[in-house]
């Protein structure tokens, strides 16, 4: 590469500083299915002769299987992975590997194995993410009516179901997926052909390129195709995304594992004690996920602290776009690994949990409900027993006399109120936590997740 326009080799220290080959070997099979398609594309231009197109698919088959075996071996000074695969090819086969590159150029070519890259591993996650989904339901169809408080911010609210809480998960993991689909669909679009920036006069079909790769368009401009980032920009706050959700999924989960709520416990292959505290059982897989979500939100903001100072077209800076790709990508196959075969140990307190679901105060708004029913304006209800939850009594102790004194709409089926599954019941518009509707959602996630 530096043969014609170089007289010095390059540096040492300026060669270690700007190897990628390091990280980016993990894009081999993308890049070799990239090279196959672009030599059919070459003979197809009269550039190569049929002899040469299967030396060509031969030698990179046979690289490819090397790599898969760890048989090769990387040469840091060849840079990238695009120019150690062309230099074992050329070894091997002579001067048709050494056409191989006519007619593109690495810029182009690094744009096509994110692009190939990032389609795959959008299907790993969704994988994964839909494993998660399923032990999230299996969990919401085990304990379906079982009662818990509701919490907003952090102090009990309303009466809930776990299923209800376990469905509300699902819920935000199916919106990563829909993002992912979205992605998927900005990523798909084939940029092979455009070159370093301004494509080639050798015309090679590039639509014929990306049928055999599987791609449903190609980029229609060369300068935007070679630098586009967006859509591992996209990607990585998919992934920022479920580390969010995960986090926050994790961080009820660890304080409801306290001595203090009881709720649930880690079962011990996914727990860990202390070196000094015996008693100790510590919920450190939902605690590294929490903390993993930083990293996630750290290498989204990675790439676009680099997108947005780059005049236009390609810039060596998209180099550093991979390490950031390929941490989130493990990151986040990682975590959806663990909790879709944590979820299934999870150890449910149902006694503590609906114990703490009888606190007559979580039906506080129920009370006030009653109130308008009986024609009371709800910000005077509101009110009124705002006023009785602030004498410290729990409200089903109150007599009715003490009800009819704070308001003579109370009437004597005011304690029909703190039947906590019969609250439940009534709250059934779209959405909300009845039995009937709880029902409903998991039959609904059993058809779209395809359970058994």
């Amino acid at each position: 590469m530096r043969r014609g326009r170089f007289e010095f080799g390059t540096a040492a220290v300026a060669q270690a500083y700007s190897e990628s080959v390091s990280f980016d070997w993990r894009l081999y099979r993308h890049d070799i299915a990239g090279s196959i398609a672009h030599a059919s594309a070459l003979a197809a231009a009269g550039i190569l002769n049929p002899d040469e197109v299967e030396q060509i698919k031969r030698g990179l088959r046979e690289i490819e299987s090397e790599v898969a075996t760890g048989k090769f071996k990387w040469d840091k000074s060849l840079e990238d992975v695009h120019m150690n695969i062309e230099s074992a090819l050329t070894k091997r086969i002579g001067p048709a590997g050494a056409k191989l590159h006519t007619a593109r150029s690495r810029n182009d070519q690094i744009a096509l194995d994110l692009r190939l890259y990032v389609r795959e591993e959008i299907t790993e996650l969704t994988t994964r993410l839909r494993a998660v989904q399923k032990a999230l339901l299996l969990l919401a169809q085990k304990h379906f009516e079982l009662l818990m408080p509701g919490y907003t911010h952090l102090q009990r609210a309303q009466p809930i179901f776990f299923s209800h809480y376990l469905l509300a998960q699902i819920e935000a993991l199916e919106r990563d997926h829909e993002r992912l689909d979205e992605t998927r669909r900005r990523a798909d679009v084939m940029p092979l052909g455009s070159g370093a920036i301004a494509g080639s006069t050798i015309v090679v079909d590039r639509e014929a390129i990306a049928k055999s790769l599987g791609f449903r368009r190609v980029t229609q401009n060369s300068i935007d195709a070679v630098s586009d980032r967006d859509f591992v920009a996209d990607f990585l706050f998919c992934l920022a995304m479920i580390g969010v959700h995960l986090a926050r999924f994790s961080e009820d989960l660890i304080v409801w594992s306290t001595s203090e709520f009881g709720y649930i416990e880690f079962s011990d292959p996914f727990a860990t004690g202390s070196s000094l505290m015996p008693q100790k059982k510590n919920p450190d897989m939902a605690e590294l996920t929490r903390a993993k979500s930083g990293r996630l939100i750290g290498n989204l903001m990675s790439l676009l602290a680099i997108l947005k100072g780059l005049p236009s077209s390609y810039n060596r800076d998209l180099q550093e776009d991979k390490e950031a790709l390929f941490d989130s990508v493990d990151t986040v196959r990682a975590a959806l690994e663990v909790f879709a075969a944590m979820l299934p140990e999870l150890i449910v307190h149902r006694e503590r949990m609906e114990s703490a679901a009888s606190d007559p105060q979580l039906l506080a708004t129920d009370l006030a409900d009653y109130l308008v029913r009986k024609g009371v304006p709800f910000r005077d209800a509101h009110a009124i027993v705002g006023k009785l939850a602030a004498s410290g009594k729990p409200l089903n102790t109150l007599s009715n006399d003490e009800f009819n004194a704070a308001s003579d709409a109370f009437g004597a089926d005011v304690h029909e109120i703190f039947d906590l599954r019969l609250a439940l019941r009534g709250r059934t518009a779209t959405g909300a936590p009845s039995p009937e509707n709880i029902e409903r959602q998991i039959a609904r996630w059993h058809k779209l997740l395809v359970l058994e």
